[in-house]
């Protein structure tokens, strides 16, 4: 069984912010400048929203398959069989983009590990070291809770003892006064358009969801009624902290802030810690961050094969029988976190070669896990409206509930905003989320009837 400080770094572990930050630090400086800072709180505050609901949820029903579980409780058979349809897709498309991450990172470290030479973004490149990465953390999923449990309490504890020496070096090399976090990419007479906040605030919403990954382990944590709700808020509020200190000091501490390479694919925040840092000591820090890259990749995948293995084991999925097996000797749901790791690493596979496949992959994403979320809320909203009061936040739980789920929606609406910059420039890029969502959701619909899984399963757990 699963400790209080595992169920937090399972959630700490997805949010990751030497993953998300390292990732795509350039994207937000790309799009709005130093001033992208301010997307941080911004994102925070809403998802906070989210979370305080899902602490409730977790504690009304500590079930193994979080969203999943909440939604179908909090709804209906068939609004839970939909929200674990879109967040077990959102996963696998997670579980690839985190792994891009290592493109980030290692090529900084040494050229080594540019196995695959090609100018930046370098897909290729990109999809090979990610492939190679999953497939790690596939065989450690499925060789038992206790050996991922520990690898992954290690590994958080790595990342948050770096990540606070890094503040502090960052801090100690300040150069820039604080009027730089309000700096815009633009000249002063011609404002800040919003609409390079909104796109940079792509980076915030990429960090600031997963904080729900300990309702996945629920069933395997030891007084989840009490322990889960807190490990969600936990993990959100030191992701949030520290990421905010992390961009504020990387910017204070930058040499240049007009370095031509802060904003590209192969600059970003990896490049900054070398130039502020330099060489040696730069690339410690980007060793911590292939390991948080790591952790976050191990965390995914079992998030992603616990919803899989509740829903298989709800009967709600074709091959349900063959999927919710949980082997006898390692006691893990390893054909589900086999098919999951497949899954991922044919999606990379697939999209090798196109160019903009991180920045594409992350907003999806973020749209079907924020979909997913909104599928939790929504219901919940409704729920109360009907009389049934929000527990943990007595008098005001309708009110948060009723900003998580029209902040769920305008969050939807901007990352599913068509920009070239993070799609591509043909129309079936441009509007690829839309498209997307809207072939999941149909393809979800056609399977629910194919399959009528509402048919197949017993009363709600």
């Amino acid at each position: 069984m699963l400790g209080q400080f595992t169920a937090f770094a399972a959630g700490f572990s997805y949010l990751s912010i030497l993953t998300g930050i390292v990732q795509n630090f350039h994207l937000g400086f790309r799009e709005a400048g130093s001033a992208f800072i301010w997307t941080w709180p911004a994102v925070f505050l809403g998802q906070l929203c989210v979370a305080f609901c899902f602490a409730e949820l977790a504690k009304l029903y500590p079930f193994c398959g979080g969203i999943y579980a909440w939604s179908r409780r909090a709804g209906s058979h068939f609004l839970g069989w939909l929200t674990g349809w879109v967040y077990l897709a959102s996963l696998v498309v997670t579980l690839a983009a985190v792994a891009l991450a290592w493109q980030v990172v290692l090529p900084a470290i040494s050229p080594v590990f540019q196995v695959i030479d090609a100018p930046a973004p370098n897909p290729q490149n990109a999809a090979l070291l990610g492939t190679i990465l999953i497939a790690i953390c596939t065989l450690l999923n499925t060789y038992g809770n206790r050996w991922m449990a520990t690898i992954m309490n290690i590994g958080v504890v790595i990342e948050l003892v770096a990540a606070a020496l890094l503040i502090v070096l960052l801090a100690v090399h300040t150069v820039n006064s604080p009027a730089v976090l309000v700096q815009r990419p633009v000249s002063p007479d011609a404002g800040f358009p919003i609409s390079l906040f909104l796109a940079a605030a792509v980076m915030a919403a990429y960090v600031m969801y997963g904080f729900d990954t300990a309702g996945t382990l629920a069933e395997e944590t030891v007084d989840p009624r009490k322990r889960t709700p807190r490990a969600i808020l936990q993990a959100l509020f030191s992701a949030a902290v520290l990421g905010l200190f992390l961009i504020a000091f990387a910017i204070l501490a930058a040499p240049n802030l007009s370095d031509p390479k802060i904003p590209k694919d192969d600059g970003g925040l990896p490049y900054l810690i070398k130039e502020i840092l330099g060489e040696t000591l730069g690339k410690l820090f980007l060793c911590a961050s292939v390991v948080a890259i790591f952790i976050c990749v191990l965390a995914v995948q079992a998030t992603s094969a616990r919803v899989l293995f509740a829903m298989s084991r709800d009967r709600q999925l074709p091959a349900s029988d063959w999927l919710s097996r949980v082997d006898p000797k390692h006691h893990t749901p390893q054909r589900a976190t086999i098919v999951i790791g497949l899954a991922a690493i044919g999606l990379l596979l697939f999209n090798m070669n196109f160019d903009k496949i991180m920045s594409a992959m992350i907003c999806v994403c973020i749209v079907w896990s924020n979909l997913a979320y909104l599928l939790t809320t929504a219901p919940m909203l409704v729920q109360q409206l009907r009389g049934k009061p929000h527990r943990t936040l007595s008098g005001f739980g309708v009110c948060v509930n009723l900003i998580a789920v029209v902040w769920g929606i305008l969050l939807i609406a901007n990352i599913s905003w068509p920009r070239s910059q993070l799609y591509g420039e043909a129309w079936y890029q441009l509007y690829a989320t839309p498209i997307f969502t809207a072939v999941l959701l149909l393809a979800g619909l056609l399977v629910y009837i194919v399959w009528q899984p509402e048919s197949k399963t017993g009363e709600v757990r």
